[in-house]
Order: C-alpha cells, then sequence, then structure tokens
C-alpha cells in the first residue's frame, strides 16, 4: 500500500490561480515572489487578473501550473511521496517532491521549455487532437497509415486512459487521421485549442534547446521513484530521468501504461496536487479500484 503524489500538466490553468495561497500565506508570497525574479516579469500579476486567452499562452501557462502546484505540494502539512508522476510538464513539478531538482532550477528549466516549444509551435504549424472510444492499437494503426499516405508527421502524442488518447502533428495530417478515426468508429475524433504539435517530432527544435539546459542543471537521487511519461515505470537514477525528459517533448505522455505501473508497484492511494481534478478522473477511468484526492 502506497500513496502516489501525481501533479497536472497544461489545460489546467484559471483565471486567479494562485492568488489565495498568495494572500493568506507568506511563505507562498515568497514562492511566487521568487518566480517573478528567475522568470524577470510578473508571472504572479497574469495568473492572478490574467483573462483565459493570457493564460493560455505556453509561455505563461506552463510556469503558472509549475508555480500553482509547488506551492499546494509545499502547503500540505507531513507529505511523504512514496512514489511520484507528473503530466506532461507535470513531471517537472514531480521531480521537485522527490527531491530530485531544486525548485529555482525546475522553473528555469520550465521557462525554457515553454520558450522553446512556443518557437518550435510557430515554425510550423501544427496541432493535436482528442480521439475518444477507440482502442489504442487502433488509433496507433492509423496514425502509421496517415503518416505514410501524406508524408507527413501525425503520432500518438497522450495515452491518457483507455478510450481517451489525443494525436500531435501537422494540421492536415491530424485532420485526415480524425476522418479515419471516425470511419474506424471513434466516438468523436477533434481537433483541440492548442498551438502546437507537442509530444511529436514536430518538437525536435524544442527538444535540443531544452537538452542543453538540462545538461547544465544539477539533478540530485531521488528520494523516491518518479514514472516518466516515455518510459510509464520507476525511475531513479539521475542520468535516466534527464534522458527521458528531454525525450519527453517529442515522445509520447504514456499515462495509461504508468498509472498502471504504479498500481502494480503498490499504488493504492493518488493524491493530484495542482489546478484542477483532470488526473483524478483519469486514475478512476484507468483503475476504480485505487482511491484519489486532491490538493488544489
Amino acid at each position: 500500500m502506497k500513496h502516489a503524489y501525481v501533479f497536472p500538466g497544461q489545460g489546467s490553468q484559471f483565471p486567479g490561480m494562485g492568488k489565495e495561497y498568495y494572500e493568506n500565506s507568506a511563505f507562498s508570497k515568497k514562492l511566487f515572489e521568487q518566480a517573478n525574479d528567475v522568470l524577470d516579469f510578473r508571472l504572479s500579476d497574469i495568473m492572478f487578473n490574467g483573462t483565459d486567452e493570457d493564460l493560455r499562452q505556453t509561455k505563461v501557462t506552463q510556469p503558472a501550473i509549475f508555480l500553482h502546484s509547488i506551492i499546494a505540494y509545499r502547503s500540505l502539512e507531513g507529505a511523504v511521496p512514496q512514489m511520484v508522476a507528473g503530466h506532461s510538464l507535470g513531471e517537472f513539478t514531480a521531480l521537485v517532491a522527490n527531491g530530485t531538482l531544486s525548485f529555482d532550477d525546475a522553473l528555469k528549466l520550465v521557462n525554457i521549455r515553454a520558450l522553446a516549444m512556443q518557437k518550435a509551435c510557430e515554425h510550423v504549424p501544427s496541432t493535436m487532437a482528442a480521439v475518444l472510444a477507440l482502442d489504442d492499437d487502433k488509433v496507433d494503426a492509423i496514425c502509421k497509415q496517415v503518416a505514410e499516405e501524406t508524408g507527413e508527421v501525425v503520432v500518438p502524442a497522450n495515452y491518457n486512459c483507455p478510450g481517451q488518447l489525443v494525436i500531435s502533428g501537422s494540421i492536415n495530417a491530424v485532420k485526415v487521421a480524425c476522418e479515419k478515426m471516425k470511419e474506424a468508429g471513434a466516438k468523436r475524433a477533434m481537433v483541440l485549442p492548442v498551438g502546437g504539435a507537442f509530444h511529436s517530432p514536430l518538437m525536435a527544435p524544442a527538444r535540443e534547446e531544452l537538452a542543453a539546459a538540462i545538461e547544465s542543471v544539477k539533478f540530485h537521487t531521488p528520494t523516491c521513484p518518479v514514472y516518466q511519461n516515455v518510459v510509464a515505470k520507476a525511475v531513479t537514477s539521475p542520468e535516466d530521468i534527464k534522458r527521458n525528459l528531454i525525450d519527453q517533448l517529442t515522445g509520447a505522455v504514456r499515462w495509461t501504461q504508468l498509472v498502471q505501473a504504479m498500481i502494480a508497484d503498490g499504488a493504492t492511494k493518488f493524491t493530484e496536487v495542482g489546478p484542477g481534478k483532470v488526473l483524478q478522473g483519469l486514475i478512476l477511468k484507468i483503475d476504480k479500484g485505487v482511491e484519489t484526492s486532491g490538493v488544489n
């Protein structure tokens, strides 16, 4: 029986996020100001007063969710995770929670990652789409078929839970794939309002930038295993953690497989820490037999 802590990724942001922590906790206020200094812009002002549109910018979204999640985690008393994981961006939060990265170093990496991803999105017009109620194997096969036929990129990007998968690639290839998914019996296949093809080979330029930054940062031996997105298994070696974190930008988020691995290794309770409740919902769709809770 193990207690796992999990951290959300992009898409969990909302206007006013973190304001309550800032106003009610001197420690939280200090972390917000520390983040503003590291980033060299007033992230807290955008989090508290920005619109949905302001918060949807990748360069704002990623540090905002990371910061909110860290503050929520550090507000917990006596939290001793026995295993951690994060969905995409959330993996950086997980690595602070288990001591692999310092807060400052993780925030710097998140900022570099966000800016590099935004730049890659502007370089090649691309998108993502959610596919519902179609087997993963079928989605994989259709992506391969469309990529071969069009000569363009389209790949599975997020294995969120059984029957919910996100694909990623060029705008044309994703649209073609969506039509074929519907023909194959998908309940829905809808293009998402995102600025680019995250977790696909189209993020290769961003991957190079992030890799250089990661190699310059000290990774410590973690206090507990992190279950990483691209390998969907427990990792404790700092060098392996680095490599998997770099590969994550162009590789798929294997959330279904990752949660199954955590449960197989003894996880019976999952606490989602950060804005939103998305991961709790996904975890229960993967296995209804576990206990979930959240700290927003």
